[in-house]
């Protein structure tokens, strides 16, 4: 018989307990662990679609694309730049998962937009101390920004299928995605 200590947070009254967002994610997990259907997917996304967007909490990606799990690969940062890492994410995605297409999202009302790289690396030296040895990336225009991300994205000698690449900026305040530029294919 279980001690009341080992009873699960489930059990316990919510106004009785303080639980973390982690904690809560965790328990919302075995909620998903229990109806878990997806085992069968295989790794490469049936879609062949990469999607690099920010890591804004009001962006539903696969929501707002009507995608399901399995069908894209989703690639998230602060502004929804290319960095190495992206690249890195995104020459994985095709020459081992079979990617072809490319989607760079933007939005509006993003923090990026809002700081400079110099502000933040001030505001970072300021609390911790010592300054980054990295780029925050901050973006001016996002109508400017955007095809400059996705030239980066042609440029690279390790994303050989850039035919179709996409640049979009997505409205925080409607759900509406905008073209802003793509590649010949695309």
């Amino acid at each position: 018989m279980r001690s009341r200590w080992e009873r699960p947070l489930s059990r316990i009254p919510r106004l009785a307990r303080k639980v973390s967002a982690v904690d809560e994610a965790l328990e919302a997990n075995a909620g998903y662990a229990r109806a878990f259907s997806h085992a069968a997917l295989a790794p490469a996304p049936s879609k062949r679609l990469a999607v690099i967007t920010c890591m804004d909490a009001r962006i539903d990606v696969l929501a707002m694309l009507g995608l399901r799990e399995g069908e894209a690969h989703v690639i998230r940062n602060a502004g929804g730049v290319i960095t190495d890492d992206e690249i890195r994410s995104l020459a994985i995605s095709q020459h081992l998962l079979g990617t072809r297409e490319i989607m760079l999202i933007q939005h509006t009302d993003c923090g990026m937009l809002k700081i400079t790289d110099e502000e933040l690396a001030e505001r970072l030296e300021g609390s911790a101390g010592v300054r980054p040895d990295w780029h925050a990336h901050a973006i001016d225009a996002l109508d400017e920004d955007v095809p400059r991300q996705l030239s980066k994205i042609a440029a690279s000698p390790f994303i050989p299928h850039t035919d179709n690449l996409r640049g979009f900026v997505y409205a925080v305040e409607t759900g509406l995605l905008r073209e802003v530029a793509s590649t010949p294919g695309g």
